[in-house]
């Protein structure tokens, strides 16, 4: 969340976790998936949690007893949830499967005739490319978000058009994730690269290459640092030899590009990375099915890449 207290890991079992960043004790739990759920966002005031899941649902909790407030139900998978910075705009976005479209949609939680009827304000189909990673731009006017084709466009919160597109990717999106003050974002694809923008005019700023797909990228709030996890899909982990599969946590400085740090610990490739608000540590998860929270040594606050 945006004070960083409170971590919120969601996987390929029907249950949603809250844990207490500090110590990784474990809060609670949000119970009432009946699938495996893809994406979990929290408001600014950690009011409230949202999760999409395969179940073919979106859900709306109360952060802290656990209850469910809204059940929006969709179908075909979610993939993504957001909320936007006011906490009143929620935004989603499902699975092209099935014979479904994929689609953007948007509910004010303010309106409870749009939650009671399952109607969003807004429904933006995507035709050519489904989505696979969103999250809302600075000030709440526009979703971003990437595609598998390798595409970003952002997404009108208002009439629902494409504001701005880039197309730097080759191959699919597998995450994207802001700066804290939502300037920029950094994108994650399957063509081995991981990309910042600006977050207005989508233009593009930086590459950080590695030898494989990266599947998640965050920028730190007080350091020019870039954290990448990545590897290999997970079912092509039994085909290859356990050296190629490279678990680690890669470390790149957001200036220069360059690669000045590993961190090893997953035994699986990482799906997810972020980094804690105040910057002093980061939390990565993957398909071991441990999150992982490593806090940095002093050192690392000193360092300097020589250029």
């Amino acid at each position: 969340n945006r004070e960083g207290d409170l971590l919120f890991s969601v996987a390929k079992d029907p249950v949603a976790n809250a844990w207490y960043s500090v110590n990784g004790e474990r809060l609670g739990t949000y119970n009432g998936h009946t699938g495996a759920v893809w994406c979990v966002d929290v408001d600014w005031d950690t009011k409230n949690v949202l999760t999409g899941s395969a179940d073919n649902s979106c859900r709306l909790w109360d952060c802290e007893t656990g209850k469910q407030l809204a059940l929006l139900e969709t179908s075909s998978a979610v993939r993504t949830c957001g909320f936007d910075f006011s906490g009143n705009i929620i935004m989603f976005s499902t699975d092209k499967q099935m014979g479904y479209q994929c689609f953007l949609n948007y509910f004010d939680l303010r309106d409870p005739q749009q939650i009671e009827d399952n109607q969003p304000y807004l429904s933006v189909p995507c035709n050519e490319s489904k989505i696979t990673s969103a999250v809302w731009g600075p000030l709440g006017e526009f979703v971003i978000a990437g595609h598998e084709n390798g595409e970003i466009n952002q997404y009108s919160a208002k009439s629902g058009e494409i504001l701005k597109a880039a197309k730097e990717h080759t191959k699919q999106i597998n995450d994207i994730q802001t700066s804290v003050d939502l300037t920029m974002l950094i994108s994650a694809s399957k063509d081995c690269t991981a990309k910042m923008f600006d977050s207005t005019n989508l233009e593009h700023i930086k590459t950080f290459k590695t030898e494989r797909p990266v599947n998640s990228a965050a920028i730190s709030s007080n350091m020019d640092h870039v954290v990448m996890g990545g590897g290999q899909e997970a079912m092509e982990v039994t085909t290859t030899s356990t050296r190629i599969g490279k678990f680690e946590a890669r470390f790149f400085h957001a200036a220069y590009e360059e690669e000045f740090g590993r961190v090893k610990g997953h035994f699986g490739p990482i799906n997810c990375v972020a980094f804690h608000p105040d910057g002093k540590s980061y939390s990565s998860g993957g398909e071991d099915g441990y999150v992982r929270i490593h806090y940095f040594d002093p050192q690392y606050f000193d360092f300097e890449l020589e250029a």
